[in-house]
């Protein structure tokens, strides 16, 4: 089995430049308000959630106050992410994993999850039906997974953090069917305002790399936080489903035999 993490892929350096921007991101907010809708939509009660590719907890600090009686399980590749986390919701187990290379800790829990998530972490692997196979064994038979991926054009930033591909519902669709997953719903969400923001990511290019980096000292930093406050409030009218949309969710199921 091929280890799908690029060499160049450093996460503990990810989340040491990216961690307040990524918390402050409205897309990804965004994200998180439709898999907590999707998640508190379903019988959650005394769930055992896995989050995989964690990052640095932003979802489970969502969700856990939200679904009080729920368990919650986060795996990530970066140190630095699963330490950032573990400080955001101290109940939480949040754990170093390799899917490929899985440690002791985790064997603990084959078919432990009742709902999985994996939010924006497949477009980082040069296999993601590999991935998703590997994911697998920890959900019990049944068990509901939620996937997020980005759709429409790549751009330089991107390329920047990691991105190998993005895609569209039929791939997506594709990729969980060859994963052993039965495909429940798909929806093109964010068609108008998200699309807006994308293309100004798209616009700004390497430069928005940059800036990030940088921490967008002074002024600049004083704009970005406005035009992330005006983007937060125009998601609140995004369509959840369209033909247009540039954020993909699907829903899909282990099977239960």
């Amino acid at each position: 089995m091929p280890d799908i993490t690029a060499k160049h892929d450093d996460w503990d350096a990810h989340w040491d430049q990216y961690a307040a921007a990524a918390s402050q991101n409205p897309a990804q907010q965004m994200r998180h308000d439709i898999v907590t809708r999707l998640l508190c939509a379903s019988r959650t009660g005394g769930a055992k959630i896995f989050d995989i590719g964690s990052g640095q907890g932003d979802l489970v600090r969502k969700l856990d106050p939200l679904l009080p009686d729920a368990q919650f399980l986060g795996a990530e590749l970066s140190a630095s992410g699963v330490e950032i986390s573990q400080r955001k919701v101290p109940r939480a187990t949040f754990m170093v994993a390799d899917l490929f290379h899985p440690p002791a800790a985790l064997q603990e829990y084959r078919v432990w999850a009742t709902h999985a998530v994996c939010s924006e972490v497949l477009e980082h692997v040069d296999d993601p039906v590999a991935f998703l196979r590997q994911a697998q064994p920890y959900l019990a038979p049944g068990a509901e997974l939620i996937v997020t991926v980005p759709g429409g054009p790549m751009s330089a930033f991107d390329r920047v953090i990691g991105h190998r591909q993005h895609f569209t519902r039929a791939s997506i669709g594709k990729v969980l069917e060859q994963a052993g997953f039965e495909v429940r719903q798909t929806c093109l969400a964010g068609f108008p305002f998200f699309n807006l923001y994308r293309l100004t990511v798209i616009a700004r290019g390497e430069k928005l790399a940059d800036d990030v980096r940088s921490g967008q000292a002074g002024s600049a930093s004083k704009i970005a936080g406005f035009s992330m406050a005006i983007f937060r409030g125009l998601f609140r009218l995004n369509l959840l489903d369209s033909p247009f949309g540039w954020q993909i969710v699907a829903v899909a199921r282990k099977p239960k035999s």
